[in-house]
């Protein structure tokens, strides 16, 4: 089988025996929107807020997304298939800025997985996933520490993030941002932070 998305250059590339070969391509809004699609308007990506758009509107949210020099998408794909959808963004130049204190060398992350395939959950899987992507955003982009944000009621990506390492912050309310190119609702969130020093201990 062929590989899509070879002919496409990395940010990240990265061989985990065992695992397979992960790499982290720069989105491309319409080449790729009809795959985010179909993964934000499942009920699971509920907490992702794009339940109901359609692919021409989640291709116009990521073309935005392209032209800000703060907030960068990424398709993640393993051995050729689509695995994740990775956000990273400044946080000084985001609505969490304003809930903690920010420290130079922070750096906010997104994350959502694909959906199982048909062979079910995968032991194992996400926390290799995400080493790999820790990697990238920790080392691959020199920052210091990472901060998410879940969604209070998202109980299962807060346990995936405190497995992986992260410890709780406080839980904030995210404001209503209500520019012209962009609306999000008020969001109350349970942070939590990941510093490289713990990522990478030894």
């Amino acid at each position: 089988m062929t590989d899509p998305y070879a002919s496409r250059t990395p940010v990240h590339e990265q061989h985990l025996d065992g695992f397979g070969t992960v790499r982290v391509l720069p989105l491309d809004p319409a080449a790729d929107a009809p795959v985010i699609h179909g993964w934000v308007s499942g009920e699971r990506a509920a907490f992702w807020g794009m339940n109901g758009l359609t692919a021409d509107q989640v291709a116009a949210v990521y073309a935005h997304m392209d032209t800000l020099g703060t907030h960068h998408a990424f398709l993640v794909v393993k051995d050729g298939e689509p695995a994740a959808l990775l956000q990273t963004y400044d946080p000084a130049a985001d609505r969490v800025g304003e809930c903690y204190d920010a420290e130079p060398g922070d750096i906010g992350v997104h994350l959502l997985l694909a959906p199982a395939g048909s062979d079910g959950a995968r032991p194992g899987w996400t926390a290799a996933l995400s080493a790999v992507l820790m990697a990238y955003v920790l080392l691959g982009l020199d920052r210091t520490r990472i901060v998410v944000d879940p969604d209070v009621a998202n109980e299962k990506a807060i346990a995936r993030f405190l497995k992986q390492g992260f410890t709780a912050g406080p839980a904030v309310v995210l404001p209503e941002v209500d520019l012209p190119d962009v609306y999000l609702p008020e969001k109350k969130a349970q942070l939590a932070f990941l510093r490289r020093e713990v990522a990478f201990a030894g």
